[in-house]
């Protein structure tokens, strides 16, 4: 079945989808910084690239999929103290996708998915809080898969699972996938690997990337990437969606 972007069709077209067939993705990411080898948008490309697989997926499905414009401004705490890094407090991010949904609702849609690549603390609890709220006011379901939790988590490779994984081997060999030319391949190849763990810091209460350990905020591998693993973790993210709107529907 087809999948469609929302911002290049008319209203008329979107009028006409059926929608009990008809899905609706939202990307989800953030304008923060990514070491010094990778756009400030990186979660953006990576939301968006979730989106677009696990479409794929659900139109096999015999489902229309309907993507929306990516939300990319968010709860960014952790990179707040890097020059480009743009933050908004969560509560206004709850918002946000509430009155999303709202309007959605309005027009008959059935479900929300969220397709999102931001791990910020802040951000998560803002997104969870929207899909309980949206419970709360029996708008359609929003569907939102947390990667940093259990099934989710253990299929995004050892890097990922170690908390060592902000602008490190998992991101940017997504980007380099997806986006090859927004990477700076000179500076990538020349990081050393940052092991610590962002997760393990967030457990203990450090709630930048510099107490983290990431002064170039960066962690994990960056120049072990590839366009192969990047290939296969797009899939990966298509099928935890795919299998996350499944189970809600």
């Amino acid at each position: 079945m087809p999948i469609h972007e929302l911002a290049q069709l008319t209203w008329e077209e979107v009028r006409d989808l059926e929608r009990d067939r008809t899905l609706v993705v939202l990307p989800v990411g953030a304008i923060e910084a990514h070491g010094p080898h990778l756009p400030l948008d990186t979660d953006v490309v990576i939301a968006r690239a979730m989106a677009r697989a696990g479409a794929k997926r659900l139109g096999a499905r015999d489902k229309v999929v309907l993507i929306l414009p990516a939300l990319a401004y968010t709860a960014a705490g952790f990179g707040a103290a890097f020059h480009g890094t743009l933050s908004i407090a969560g509560v206004t991010v709850t918002a946000l996708v509430v009155d999303l949904a709202r309007s959605l609702s309005a027009q008959g849609f059935q479900v929300l998915a969220i397709a999102n690549a931001h791990l910020d603390p802040e951000h998560l609890t803002a997104l969870n809080e929207a899909v309980k709220l949206a419970r709360a006011d029996r708008l359609l379901p929003v569907v939102f898969p947390d990667l940093t939790r259990k099934p989710w988590a253990s299929r995004l490779g050892d890097e990922f699972k170690s908390g060592a994984c902000h602008a490190g081997r998992f991101e940017t060999s997504i980007v380099l996938t997806e986006h090859p030319a927004a990477v700076r391949e000179n500076l990538r190849q020349s990081l050393a690997p940052n092991p610590r763990s962002l997760s393990d810091a967030i457990r203990v209460g450090k709630r930048t990337f510099e107490q983290a350990g990431g002064p170039r905020a960066y962690f994990g591998d960056p120049a072990a990437a590839s366009t192969d693993e990047g290939s296969r973790l797009v899939e990966t993210l298509g099928a935890i969606l795919e299998e996350a709107v499944i189970a809600a529907l």
